[in-house]
């Protein structure tokens, strides 16, 4: 019997900013999905809110792929630009020298979040010479011109879509950039025009520069991403994601330019993760409420209990950051992993013979919920039911070995969307003492000698462990703090 793609019987509906509505995931070709992602500018440890929008993204490639697409995506690394250069000439290094560091931080981080690897990392420094070729046909195009100051514009009076995404009047946008940026005027046509290749100069550059038909210089940002989408994915992508900070200018620039370059419609779908708070609060170093995933892993938490926060929330809404929703999410799961490891020590043969039907409607329900733009709040509330109404059947005995194992393969799917579950039974020795007292304390209970198993309950407690009592059963358990 062949078993269908969940795509071909559920579909994937994703909010699409372009359009303002959710549309049907149909990749352009054969059901394989090409995927963009901005990644980091890599001058720094990367702090919660960009974990916030790669979390986001992970919990989108693993929920294309739940689905049974095929995925090839592309997460790009930002390691030119203004900041990257500032800081790799303070430090007195080269930039690769400078960046290398923070290059590899953030892969470390990937790991600790569980967070999938793209199948591309491309570096904007190994694509200069395409980066100038793609300059050069906008340039024979008459849609980029030479400035003033030596720099290279996109002309966005030369694109009549420009605002498209971001739904911007472009001459409320005209006069709103000439109004901010009035110094330089006479180095562009217009103050809203975007630069594609900036000039050199020594003061501000230091050594840092790649020589061009136009001149000493380097790209510009927004160039960047559209040249290594077209280069790895070609010049019409299914999905292009980042933070919703990312869709002017930038994202905007990237459609203006790349559509010029190629004629063709850069990306399908365009999706934007909203901001992170701290305390309702946008986070700042001056605020006192800038954290790096270091920071928090400094602080006792692990890197499940942070990704399970940052992925709880949906990606459209804000998520307020506070240790209260840290600690809360620690709880939630504590509850799954103690469920996990009821289901690991479960030996009965009586079976109540619903385990199976309650494990396929919770992944029904969790499949619908993702196939709604990612409802991620109302996926989650379908596991802890069904954690609920397993547990209810555990404790009148109705859960056998096999049915047991039923619902680990079940949460073992889920948790390739999730990643934040463990599945190992926990083997950790405990000390014989423990141990002895729990043995005495289980045959104190059958005793009904309630003041020797309560002394013994206590003795437990205060050396690190604790006792989970059910109506069918008692385990030994280390603490959790």
């Amino acid at each position: 019997m062949q078993v269908l793609a969940r795509h071909q019987t559920t579909p994937l509906k994703l909010y699409n900013t372009a359009s303002r509505q959710k549309e049907t995931l149909v990749p352009l070709y054969d059901w394989h999905v090409k995927l963009y992602t901005c990644g980091p500018t890599v001058y720094h440890f990367v702090h919660i809110g960009n974990f916030r929008t790669f979390i986001f993204e992970d919990l989108l490639r693993r929920v294309i792929k739940f689905f049974g697409f095929k995925l090839t995506h592309v997460m790009n690394l930002t390691d030119v630009d203004d900041k990257t250069i500032k800081g790799a000439i303070a430090k007195g290094v080269k930039l690769d020298e400078f960046t290398e560091p923070y290059k590899k931080a953030f892969f470390e981080d990937l790991e600790i979040l569980h967070i999938e690897k793209a199948e591309f990392y491309p570096a904007a420094t190994a694509y200069i010479q395409e980066m100038i070729g793609m300059i050069q046909v906008l340039l024979d195009k008459d849609v980029a011109y030479k400035g003033g100051d030596g720099s290279v514009y996109f002309s966005i009076n030369k694109f009549p879509h420009y605002g498209c995404l971001s739904h911007l009047n472009l001459d409320e946008l005209k006069t709103g950039a000439s109004e901010r940026v009035v110094s330089d005027e006479y180095e562009k046509d217009h103050a809203a025009d975007f630069v594609l290749w900036k000039h050199y100069e020594a003061e501000r550059d230091g050594k840092i520069f790649w020589e061009s038909p136009f001149g000493p210089g380097r790209p510009g940002w927004h160039l960047e991403c559209s040249c290594m989408a077209i280069e790895l994915l070609g010049e019409t992508i299914d999905i292009h994601v980042g933070g919703v900070d990312n869709m002017f200018p930038h994202h905007e620039n990237e459609i203006a330019q790349s559509e010029a370059y190629s004629g063709k419609t850069f990306a399908k779908i365009w999706m934007h993760a909203e901001h992170l708070l701290v305390d309702g609060k946008k986070m700042s170093k001056s605020l006192g409420n800038f954290y790096t995933l270091r920071d928090l892993l400094d602080q006792g938490f692990n890197g499940q209990q942070i990704r399970y926060l940052l992925l709880q929330t949906h990606y459209k809404t804000q998520l307020n950051f506070t240790f209260q929703g840290l600690e809360a999410a620690k709880s939630s799961l504590q509850r799954l992993h103690d469920f996990i490891q009821r289901l690991n020590e479960m030996e009965g043969e009586v079976s109540g013979g619903k385990v199976e039907s309650l494990a396929e409607e919770m992944l029904k329900q969790f499949t619908l919920a993702l196939a709604d733009d990612l409802n991620i709040s109302v996926a989650l509330a379908t596991i802890f039911d069904f954690v609920r109404e397993i547990n209810g059947l555990s404790d009148e005995g109705g859960v056998s070995k096999k049915e047991a194992v039923l619902a680990l393969d079940a949460l073992k799917e889920i948790n390739n969307v999730l990643g934040v579950l463990n599945f190992e039974e926990n083997h950790e020795e405990i000390p014989s003492e423990i141990q002895k007292a729990f043995e005495n304390r289980l045959k104190a209970r059958q005793d009904k000698d309630w003041q020797s198993a309560d002394r013994l309950r206590d003795f437990i407690y205060k050396n690190g462990y604790y006792i989970e009592d059910t109506m069918q059963s008692a385990r030994l358990k280390k603490n959790k703090e």
